[in-house]
């Protein structure tokens, strides 16, 4: 599947944008107005990077935190590493399983996608901020040909941006 995703200033563009793609005989349930008083990001199946990042972190840390304090147990308790003197040797046991929960946390953050959701990343907010900005955007889905004939028709409109995506296969 192929997507056109074209961000036009105000609803008038949008709406003429729309009008024209009709005109043209586009099949019209691929085509789409995102936008205020149209569909919102969420409801087209836009997704948040950032929500998904961090559920993808939480599904690693689930795993990896256990795992980790499995690890850190297990290392000191074969080297027998006495770090901290005072808390004996069940206690330093007990933080080497601590500190390898910590740093399976860290690796579930950083592996996760945590960075990409804390620094942000990928079209979608860019095409988010649009929208919050008042921008609309005019979707199209279909074929390289469907596509191609959109983006002729979308460019008399003079749009902000104009992207075309390809839906990697499975």
């Amino acid at each position: 599947m192929n997507y056109l995703v074209a961000v036009l200033d105000d609803r008038i563009k949008a709406e003429a944008a729309y009008c024209a793609l009709e005109a043209a005989n586009l099949e019209m349930q691929n085509v789409s107005i995102l936008g205020k008083g149209y569909k919102s990001a969420d409801e087209y199946g836009l997704i948040d990077p950032q929500t998904e990042a961090w559920k993808q972190v939480k599904r690693m840390a689930i795993w990896l935190v256990p795992f980790g304090f499995g690890a850190g147990f297990m290392f000191n308790f074969i080297t027998g590493l006495d770090t901290f003197p005072w808390a004996g040797t069940v206690g330093n046991q007990i933080i080497g399983g601590i500190l390898g929960a910590g740093s399976a946390g860290l690796g579930a953050f950083v592996v996760g996608g945590g960075v990409g959701a804390a620094v942000g990343s990928g079209d979608a907010i860019s095409y988010r901020n649009r929208l919050n900005a008042g921008n609309y955007l005019v979707v199209v889905t279909g074929s390289e040909l469907v596509i191609g004939q959109a983006t002729r028709i979308i460019r008399q409109f003079r749009p902000q941006n104009i992207q075309g995506y390809r839906e990697p296969a499975a």
